[in-house]
């Protein structure tokens, strides 16, 4: 059972590799199934076609993914362990933080551009950083704060008794025990970054194109070309998919902090 639905969610995505890799004249009369004439004119149109530069538009994302999972684990570890540990805020942020994740990321899209415009940061790396990091550090505080609710009080009580003061006793004793569900946090928040669509389609225009955005330089005026925007979606994919993959054990472990109490 779990199989096919496993297979029925990866549908769409095994459909645009098998695009990906017919002609043209083939996908419009044969959109699904097996290539007949498979080729690989796409994958070069991707990669080296003029006026698409699908390298800068890899590299725009990877930064920013890179740099949104930096900046939100130097904001959300400290902070996370001063409002859980030191008291610090009492638990309204933490709903605080909950109710931000659910709000929609369009919500914010106005006050961002308008931000952005005035402080120079619109189609920019840092500022879809920037962007990115707010709208994913509620997540990383809420499972932060789960994981650190499972590592015993009395750890840190011995640390403290031999000497450790609150940032040796948080970066020697809490993060190694943490390790974990800060993985879950990066591999997350690396994901929800790099697939970001939104954020990118309203605050880039050419310098901070991420991929997401750059594979709909293929819908065209003439048409729209999907065996292009197939290749350029599957290219697109493999980062997060090997992040995730190579993760996974720490992925699941860091989820899984505080489900269980006892």
């Amino acid at each position: 059972m779990i199989g096919i639905i496993a297979i029925l969610i990866n549908v769409p995505l095994l459909n645009a590799v098998l695009v990906s890799f017919k002609p043209d004249g083939e996908i419009a009369k044969n959109p699904i199934g097996l290539p007949q004439n498979a080729t690989l004119d796409h994958y070069a149109n991707v990669l080296y076609a003029s006026g698409y530069d699908f390298p800068k538009f890899f590299l725009n994302s990877g930064m920013i993914a890179v740099g949104t999972v930096l900046l939100v684990l130097v904001i959300a570890v400290p902070a996370t362990y001063a409002i859980v540990r030191l008291g610090f805020g009492g638990r309204w942020i933490i709903d605080g933080a909950s109710g931000l994740r659910l709000l929609p990321a369009i919500f914010f899209v106005v006050p961002f551009f308008i931000l952005f415009s005035n402080l120079g940061l619109q189609d920019s790396v840092p500022g879809l950083i920037l962007a990115n990091t707010f709208l994913n550090l509620p997540l990383a505080i809420i499972l932060l704060a789960a994981g650190l609710r499972d590592i015993p009080k009395e750890v840190e009580e011995a640390a403290s008794v031999d000497g450790a003061g609150v940032f040796r006793t948080l970066y020697s004793i809490v993060l190694p025990m943490l390790a974990s569900t800060i993985v879950a946090v990066s591999v997350l928040v690396f994901i929800f970054t790099w697939n970001d669509y939104l954020f990118a389609l309203v605050l880039s225009s050419s310098n901070a194109t991420p991929v997401t955005l750059g594979a709909s330089n293929f819908v065209t005026s003439t048409g729209i070309r999907w065996g292009d925007i197939s290749a350029a979606s599957f290219l697109s994919t493999i980062p997060p998919l090997l992040f995730a993959v190579f993760a996974q054990r720490y992925l699941v472990s860091g989820l899984s902090a505080g489900a269980v109490k006892g």
